[in-house]
Formats: C-alpha cells, sequence, structure tokens
C-alpha cells in the first residue's frame, strides 16, 4: 500500500547469504547450518549429495553401511536410528539375521550381557558374545576370547589405545566392523551385500526408524520395554517394567553431572555442533554420571562424552577433548 526504499535483486538473479545477487547456478545449500557452495559435496553413510543450484541432489552409494551403538547404561542407537533406553539385568540379543520365517538359518549372532552398576538399579553392558557359526568371541574385562573356527568366516583383530576392533567378513553377506572400548561402548557398523532381514535391538535395518520396535514374535511393540524383553537370549530372565532416572534417585550427583558433561555443550566441541545434535549425547552423560554411584563414575562420564566424539568423527570433526586432567586416555 506503500513504497518502501530497499534493494531487490534483478531477473534471473538471487540473493545469496552473504547480501549479492548471483545466479541460480550459484545459489548455496544448507546442511546443519552451515553453507556450502555450487559443487561441493557431503556425505552419509548411504549417499553423496552435491549442492546444484541451491538444493541438494542425491546418489545412492553402491555399498551402504549403518552403525548401531550400545553404550553406557542401556543406550541404544538402531540401525535406522532410534534411540531408547533399558535397564534389564539379562542377556539381550543385539543383532542377528535369519530372522524371517522361511529363512531360519542364522549366519551372525552378537549377545550382550547387562550387569547391574549402581545403587539405583541401572545397568552396564558388560560382555558381549558374537556367534559366527562355530567360531565365537566373547570380549569381556577388557580383553576377549575367540573358540570354534569357521573356515567361511574372514576376521581381523586390531588394538589401539582406548578400543579392540574386529572386522568380519561372511562372504556374499555382511561386512561388519566391531568396536569395543573395552568398558561399556559398543559399535556395529555392518555393510550387507543381501537383502537379509536383520533383527534384535538394533531394529531390523529397513531404513524406517518407526518399525524399529520389532519383537521376536513379529509385532511392532507398543513401547520399548516390551520389545526389549521380547529379545531377552535367556527366557527365565525377569521383565523389565521401568526405567529408572538415576539423577531422581540421586539428587546430590545431578549438579556434579551437569558441569562435567557440559563440556558436550562447549567451544570444545563448538565444530561439532551443527553437524551432529549434542542433546540426546548431553542427557545420555547425565544419566549415566547420576547413575554410576558404585565407583567408576568419572568412568561413566568420559564413555559418554567419547561416544558423542565418536559421532563427530564420522562427520569428519575430529575434536581433542581429552587432558591429562580430563579423561585422559591412559
Amino acid at each position: 500500500t506503500k513504497c518502501e526504499s530497499g534493494c531487490v535483486c534483478a531477473d534471473g538473479l538471487y540473493e545469496n547469504l552473504d547480501g549479492t545477487c548471483v545466479p541460480a547456478e550459484e545459489c548455496p545449500c544448507e546442511y546443519g547450518g552451515l553453507a556450502y557452495g555450487k559443487g561441493e559435496q557431503i556425505q552419509t553413510e548411504c549417499e553423496i549429495c552435491t549442492c546444484t543450484k541451491g538444493k541438494w541432489k542425491c546418489v545412492q552409494k553402491s555399498k551402504c553401511s549403518s552403525t548401531c551403538n550400545l553404550y553406557g547404561e542401556g543406550h541404544i542407537t538402531t540401525f535406522d536410528g532410534q534411540r531408547f533406553v533399558f535397564d534389564g539385568n539379562c542377556e539381550y540379543i543385539l543383532a542377528m539375521d535369519g530372522c524371517s520365517v522361511n529363512r531360519p538359518v542364522s549366519s551372525f549372532k552378537i549377545v550382550t550381557e547387562n550387569v547391574i552398576c549402581g545403587k539405583s538399579g541401572v545397568t552396564c553392558s558388560r560382555s558381549i558374545s558374537i556367534y559366527l557359526g562355530n567360531l565365537t568371541l566373547i570380549l569381556r574385562d577388557e580383553t576377549f576370547t575367540i573358540s570354534g573356527e569357521n573356515p567361511g568366516v574372514q576376521y581381523k583383530v586390531k588394538k589401539n589405545a582406548l578400543h579392540l576392533m574386529f572386522d568380519i567378513i561372511i562372504p556374499g553377506k555382511y561386512n561388519m566392523t566391531l568396536i569395543w572400548n573395552k568398558h561399556m561402548n559398543f559399535f556395529i557398523r555392518i555393510s550387507r551385500e543381501t537383502q537379509e532381514t536383520i533383527c534384535g535391538l538394533c531394529g531390523n535395518y529397513n531404513g524406517n526408524m518407526k518399525d524399529d520396535f520389532e519383537t521376536r514374535s513379529k509385532y511392532v511393540a507398543s513401547n520399548e520395554l516390551e520389545f526389549v524383553n521380547s529379545w531377552k537370549e535367556n527366557p527365565l530372565c525377569g521383565d523389565i517394567y521401568f526405567v529408572v532416572d538415576p539423577c531422581s534417585k540421586n539428587p546430590y550427583r545431578k549438579a556434579w553431572a551437569e558441569k562435567t558433561c557440559s563440556i558436550i555443550n562447549s567451544q570444545v566441541f563448538s565444530a561439532c555442533h551443527n553437524k551432529v545434535n549434542r542433546m540426546p549425547y548431553y542427557e545420555a552423560c547425565v544419566r549415566d554420571s547420576c547413575g554410576c554411584d558404585i565407583g567408576g563414575d568419572c568412568e561413566c562420564m568420559c564413555d559418554a562424552i567419547a561416544v558423542y566424539a565418536m559421532a563427530c568423527l564420522d562427520k569428519s570433526i575430529c575434536i581433542d577433548w581429552r587432558t591429562p586432567e580430563f579423561c585422559r586416555k591412559f
């Protein structure tokens, strides 16, 4: 209704993020709050995306991998990205194949054994068993044992100061990398050459997180506790009916937990904040730091921070956050 002074771009030009007018071919793309110029690429585990005329054009990778994380006191992120927490004191199937009714033979099965590690009832993954036919790998007490053999499976073991890593190839089916920090954190990265059904607490790996709570009986559970109870390896273990909030049971620890875990929200990790949502990792850190109340509390806190650091590394952001005074390596 009235004239207002200002600037507009000429026909066929568009305003760039820095306020200049550019042709459509030069328009940037945005991802995670950052601007990417024409022709720049970002990569996820399954796609390569190129900035073209202000929009991302994505191409599926020929081999797609995905990662399931089990960390701290029962935190899980499934292959499809669903997150949940459980406090079960039992053995649970993390991932296996051979889940379909018409193909019940399993070529691998990964089981976690949980033990209580705090007065409030929280549990920590302490032992991981990997079954590959007649070959078995047991990860426990900061070391591993191997028994049996399977000529149809190739594997390598690698070590560094913080992790044990297992590269496992089941020819024609799977390439797996298992990473264990010798304490509570365990990562399963899997690339498959078939569309074999996968199941367990890590979900069904079908690209849809909404149906990740598929039970052993092949229906989608209404909540995570029903889902977790269905994947007990030992049916004699008791069911779990609620998830403990350790900070409510140990309120005197909450201020310390929030203070120490705040490194995740600090400048130390600022380069990663736009790449990986930090809040789920911060909340998990506070929860675990409240819950580890029988010793090892700093270890619980450091393990939780390390999971965020590894998520940043997956996005090519390397954060040097450990110091001699804070979560030192040795």
